[in-house]
């Protein structure tokens, strides 16, 4: 029983609206040369208090809810959950480029394990801005001796090594009110990860990234994005609009409650204002308005229309920054809460001028249906994301050489801990 506890696998994500957890389990098939399967037995959400644009606004509401929604788990899966892997996100979030040298350290100038780590935290090692904490050290391309554009530089033979790399950093203050809130709950922190970074690796093939594509997570009142190319990132950001914003244009434009307007969004709203007739009307008082008022179903997509119409262009604007605006043959992956509004995917082709499609998780095994709703993408990728770095750094540990050196630019980067375990 002690070995299977220790197999689980807790993802934890704090969202404006909703706080939701999930629970995997590696499945070993018995073969060392496969990698084991994620069984995903169970998830949760529950309303999240205390939280403001992806801040804590309540320290003590938060552990509130946090609590609640380990309670919950705790209840489905009939086992005490003891860490989690917790997804960090939120416009505090910031990201840099740097860049780290190093010799290699070999007589035969043969590049090790040792010597990419090295050149890691060389790159780790710029100056943060004031009150910024290093999250993630992200490695875009290696280069040695000149040669550029190496994926993987262990086993080459040269003298100097350089790393082009992103560099993720969250607000100390913010990220230390995180830990606090999950630390009172009850349960320790395996590592703080980018959530949109989790989110990739639940949603997104290897073949995607190598191509090129956007991944788009789109909250309640924040929207993450990462722009990924030949399997690196190259671009990743949070912009300070979501899903709630529609529901605020709905309630302000048709005088209705904050509720009665989120339903309307839900069961009658679409993206496109030509795609319904003028004659179609919607009665408020099925939704709860409490007196019989007809609205235009045309006018309230008129409403949601220009408001998505924004979110595109923010995020073709973030496209251009990296020259990548109607430029990614892998297309737009859509994910989260607000993903799920009839037509976004259309309206993405029609805007970004790119191939669009919404991002379920990929291969995992469950016994739930949740891992099917886009909200919970986030918190299944958060416990892909604890797997596969629970398994490099036990190979780690065991002797071996860091197989996880294949997918140098998913997880290589991780956590603080994992960093320190590797150093020579």
């Amino acid at each position: 029983m002690a070995k299977a506890k220790n197999n689980l696998i807790a993802g934890l994500d704090i969202g404006s609206s909703m706080v939701r957890m999930a629970v995997g389990q590696l499945v070993y098939n018995g073969r060392d040369d496969v990698q084991p399967d994620i069984q995903i037995l169970g998830a949760a959400e529950v309303v999240a208090e205390g939280m403001h644009k992806g801040a804590i606004s309540s320290i003590e509401d938060v552990v509130s809810s946090v609590s609640s929604c380990l309670e919950k788990m705790e209840r489905t899966i009939g086992t005490p959950i003891d860490t989690v892997w917790v997804g960090v996100s939120g416009l505090h979030i910031m990201s840099q480029n740097s860049k780290g040298v190093v010799a290699a350290s070999k007589a035969d100038s043969e590049i090790s394990d040792s010597d990419v780590q090295r050149a890691l935290e060389a790159a780790r090692a710029i100056s943060t801005p004031l009150n910024y904490e290093v999250l993630h050290v992200l490695p875009k391309r290696f280069s040695v001796d000149g040669q550029t554009g190496i994926k993987d530089p262990v086993g080459m033979t040269g003298i100097r090594l350089e790393v082009d790399a992103q560099i993720i950093l969250g607000a100390s203050a913010q990220i230390k009110n995180l830990t606090k809130a999950i630390y009172r709950s009850g349960v320790e922190i395996e590592d703080l990860v980018l959530s949109v970074l989790a989110t990739s690796e639940a949603a997104l093939t290897n073949r995607q990234k190598d191509l090129g594509v956007a991944i788009v997570d789109l909250g309640s009142s924040t929207t993450s994005l990462a722009i990924y190319e030949e399997g690196e990132i190259l671009h990743s950001t949070i912009l300070p609009i979501g899903s709630e914003h529609i529901t605020n244009d709905i309630a302000i434009g048709l005088r209705v409650s904050i509720e009665v307007a989120e339903r309307i969004k839900i069961e009658y709203g679409g993206c496109f204002s030509d795609a319904v007739s003028k004659k179609e009307e919607i009665d408020l008082y099925e939704l709860g308005t409490g007196e019989h008022e007809m609205i235009k179903r045309k006018y309230l997509n008129e409403i949601i229309e220009a408001r998505v119409e924004e979110i595109m262009q923010k995020i073709d604007d973030e496209l251009r920054k990296v020259q990548r605006s109607g430029m990614l043959p892998a297309g737009i992956v859509f994910t989260g809460g607000g993903a799920k509004l009839t037509g976004l995917v259309d309206a993405a082709k029609q805007y970004l001028r790119l191939p669009a499609t919404l991002g379920y998780p990929l291969n995992f095994v469950s016994a739930t249906d949740k891992i099917n709703d886009l909200s919970f993408v986030n918190v299944v990728g958060l416990v892909k994301w604890g797997s596969t770095m629970s398994q490099t750094s036990q190979k780690t540990k065991s002797g071996g050489m860091v197989s996880g050196m294949k997918s140098v630019g998913s997880f290589l980067a991780g956590s603080k801990e994992w960093f320190k375990a590797l150093l020579p």
